[in-house]
């Protein structure tokens, strides 16, 4: 059975005590960060309301407005000395909170304010990067990439980033995930992200995972093959018997080991080197060109 979503939780603890605030029922400034009501959170605070309160199941006000994406709110409490890294019971920090609920505005908030990209995971709680591939938000995952956020952090349920955005479908963040680097033939449990792409039975994410060096003859701790996971006769069946039989082409295969070799430095590396644009493009997987688009000059 999979753990409850982030949205779904609603115990929580702080981390930090060096300014844990008062213990409290649910207050009206939960209540109003919670409900996107800027101007009566304005009013609390400028009453003397601490912004760091927390709840007897210990939700603070900033975890309230992140997680129902409000943004006004947000920085009403960021502006009044909310602590922006406050940990919960299973470990969320506001950032994955404000990336769980799809929320840019409040996501780039909280990291103007100094939110970490990258909290220790626990058992029950994804990293960021991790919620906002779950989502499927491809926007948050790339502004989670561009301030530091780990391509190969490990979840227990999900695995990497990579594993989580396949299992659950999203073919713009896996490829964002992938032109930034992340491995793609990382493994959880023997299973790599083509497994799922196999399992849900979707061609562009095969496509896509194949074309970044994905192995199609890896097996999992089960001894399958990814396209043991298709159904007979699916498009995803004959997609694979394709890619098994018939091997990239050297330009492609040239391209995959480079990036490989490069890692999560590729974009700034090959960025860097003088060689013609449409090459760097190709190289880069800039728009997707396909072997057959590139002439090499």
């Amino acid at each position: 059975m999979e753990n409850p979503s982030i949205i779904e939780m609603t115990a929580a603890r702080l981390s930090n005590f060096g300014d844990i605030g008062f213990w409290a029922d649910r207050t009206a400034l939960h209540e109003a960060a919670s409900l996107g009501r800027a101007f009566q959170l304005k009013q609390l605070i400028e009453g003397g309301a601490s912004v760091n309160m927390v709840t007897v199941d210990n939700i603070t006000p900033l975890h309230d407005a992140c997680i129902n994406g409000k943004p006004n709110c947000v920085r009403l409490l960021l502006d009044a000395g909310a602590q922006v890294d406050v940990r919960t019971i299973h470990g969320s920090t506001p950032l994955c909170n404000a990336c769980a609920a799809g929320s840019l505005e409040c996501a780039e908030m909280l990291l103007e304010h100094g939110a970490k990209v990258n909290p220790s995971l626990t058992a029950l709680t994804a990293s960021p990067l991790h919620e906002s591939c779950i989502q499927g938000n491809a926007d948050i995952a790339k502004l989670m990439i561009e301030h530091g956020a780990l391509l190969e952090a490990f979840d227990l349920q999900f695995g990497t980033p990579l594993h989580t955005a396949c299992a659950k479908q999203h073919l713009g963040c896996a490829r964002v995930l992938l032109k930034a680097g992340a491995n793609v033939n990382a493994a959880k449990f023997h299973e790599t992200a083509l497994h799922h792409a196999a399992r849900v039975e979707m061609v562009e994410l095969i496509e896509l995972l194949v074309d970044f060096g994905a192995n199609v003859y890896v097996t999992d701790n089960h001894n399958k093959r990814p396209i043991n996971y298709t159904k007979p006769g699916s498009l995803t069946e004959q997609c694979l018997q394709y890619y098994e039989s018939t091997p990239l082409s050297l330009q492609k295969l040239s391209r995959v080991a480079l990036r490989t070799r490069l890692g999560t430095r590729s974009m700034e590396v090959i960025g860097q080197l003088d060689i013609p644009q449409r090459t760097m493009s190709y190289i880069l997987y800039d728009d997707m060109i396909g072997a057959d688009a590139l002439v090499v000059p």
